[in-house]
């Protein structure tokens, strides 16, 4: 099989040739078609995040169809389509997992980090960790669906009642959960980088009451800011944004350091809280959120072999929506 591969130390991939995996007890064999492109997986090329198996097939919002059963899988049938997610192992007796909060665990595995992921034609996935997908939507569709979209609603849930809710960085997950937001009853507020009129024009056709530029007041004093950009300068600013009693969610898995900050504008009950990671139960709640909710997912789509540019792309900030492999192509 063909495969893009991080060997560990270059941040441009490696165009290879594997042997096709086979599946283990409890694993399912995927024919990719179709890989989301995430932020995380930018983090993980450029060493930001340190511990990756090397070397390593980045991807972790996956789609595509069982084309092989390990021993003892009876959820799963061959032609099915599924989904895989970041998360892909947890140990289920540290104390985090007796709680169902696996998302902690304390020794969990990461598609696309410490597992094989998908920027390949196949790959392998423990098939407890798997989901089906809402049909409504292609292949390409559904593939951000699996972090940007997971990730997103678990953001947006820390939330809780909030009625107006800032979102500061309007990539993949932003757009997602804005329409989660609406679809809620919500009022959406949208921060971009300075200049990025593309995105503040996504963010209002998708229902935003207000899009600017992150260093810009919000117009109105909000209930909760959902940060996505991973740009700690943004915690301040959005502190400063939120009501009394309100909360700022940072949804990302790394950030560049918070700068100081005046402790008023953290007093008030404000809170500052992080998202780590999923839960099965989120994934399974999200797609049926998806299922409801007829989402427009904005995607730019590449070959497998532009995995690098899709990449470069994420980094430079070229890209409204998400960045997919069409694998197949």
């Amino acid at each position: 099989m063909r495969a893009m591969v991080f060997d560990g130390h270059s941040p441009l991939l490696q165009l290879r040739e594997l042997p096709d995996p086979q599946p283990g007890p409890g694993e399912l064999l995927i024919d990719v078609h179709a890989c989301g492109v995430c932020r995380t997986d930018l983090h993980v090329v450029d060493s930001e995040l340190t511990q990756p198996k090397t070397p390593l097939v980045p991807g972790h919002e996956i789609v595509g169809v069982v084309s092989g059963l390990g021993e003892g899988v009876a959820d799963f049938s061959i032609g099915e389509r599924v989904g895989v997610p970041w998360l892909g192992h947890t140990c289920g007796h540290c104390s985090y997992c007796v709680r169902g909060k696996e998302n902690l665990c304390d020794t969990p595995r990461f598609t696309g980090y410490t597992i094989d992921g998908g920027y390949a034609q196949r790959t392998l996935a423990d098939s407890r960790y798997c989901f089906r997908l809402p049909d409504r939507y292609s292949d390409v569709e559904a593939a951000p669906l699996l972090c940007a979209g997971l990730i997103g609603h678990r953001t947006l849930s820390m939330a809780g009642e909030a009625k107006r809710i800032g979102i500061y960085g309007f990539g993949a997950a932003a757009h997602i959960v804005a329409q989660v937001a609406r679809h809620e009853g919500r009022e959406v507020y949208a921060f971009t980088r300075p200049g990025d009129t593309a995105a503040q024009a996504l963010a209002r056709r998708l229902g935003a009451q207000w899009a600017g530029a992150s260093d810009e007041p919000s117009p109105r004093e909000l209930d909760a800011a959902l940060i996505f950009a991973p740009v700690g300068a943004l915690v301040p600013i959005a502190l400063r944004a939120v009501a009394k009693g309100g909360v700022v969610v940072c949804g990302g898995i790394h950030m560049s350091d918070i700068p100081s900050f005046p402790y008023d504008i953290l007093w008030g009950e404000r809170r500052l809280v992080s998202v780590a990671n999923l839960t099965r139960e989120d994934g399974h709640a999200f797609m049926k959120v998806a299922g409801e909710c007829a989402l427009d997912i904005e995607t730019t789509v590449y070959p497998l072999t532009q995995a690098n540019r899709a990449l470069a792309d994420l980094r430079a900030g070229r890209l409204a929506g998400a960045a997919v492999l069409d694998v197949r192509a």
